[in-house]
């Protein structure tokens, strides 16, 4: 399995669970062209992006480029690397038909080609990644989860680090370790209480 840092970004869930067997990584889903509208996930692209960067894995037909291009219109192109998927005709098993223009999208290509794309991509694989500090139970006991006021403490954590309300708490978990350590959480969370109260 491939360790990558940065952020990688896919179409759909079902690339989304055929990268999780090759790489692991942050993978975020744009359910296509739902991204267009999705105001806090692009937000929360943004806030990432500068602190792992952003791979942007989509699929080689027009509406792939068209998510791939809105990403990089909508995300300082710095923190940006592309991995090209290339063309490759079929159909994916789990399909009846093929795709309009008859490609096999990310969820459809061998794992060796995926590897090599990314590899191509200069992407810097099997970095060495900093062994988490937050935890659930981090979360937990700085009462941003399983408390009767967490609720109201994690939304205000979630608006003081500029991420989307509706974040999942692991991905305010490997938020967290990406950006602060557990130290600075939890001053956070102390000036948050002192701000509510």
């Amino acid at each position: 399995m491939l360790k990558i840092n940065e952020i990688v970004v896919v179409e759909g869930k079902y690339d989304k669970i055929k990268l999780e067997s090759i790489i692991d990584a942050i993978i975020v889903v744009t359910d296509g062209f739902s991204i267009f509208k999705d105001k806090e996930k692009i937000q929360m692209l943004k806030t990432l992006a500068p602190i792992n960067g952003i791979l942007i894995i989509t699929d080689s037909d027009v509406a792939g480029f068209k998510i791939r291009n809105f990403l990089k219109s909508s995300i300082d192109n710095k923190y940006i690397k592309n991995v090209y998927i290339p063309d490759i005709f079929g159909k994916e098993k789990r399909k009846t038909v093929k795709s309009k223009e008859g490609k096999l999208g990310v969820e459809g290509i061998d794992n060796d080609i995926i590897i090599t794309a990314i590899k191509n991509a200069n992407v810097n694989i099997n970095a060495k990644k900093t062994d988490k500090k937050i935890t659930k139970t981090t979360l937990y006991e700085l009462k941003l989860t399983g408390h009767s006021d967490s609720r109201k403490l994690r939304s205000c954590l979630l608006k003081k680090l500029n991420l989307p309300e509706h974040l999942s708490s692991n991905m305010l978990l490997d938020f967290l370790n990406l950006k602060c350590s557990e130290e600075n959480l939890e001053k956070m969370v102390k000036e948050i209480e002192t701000e509510i109260i």
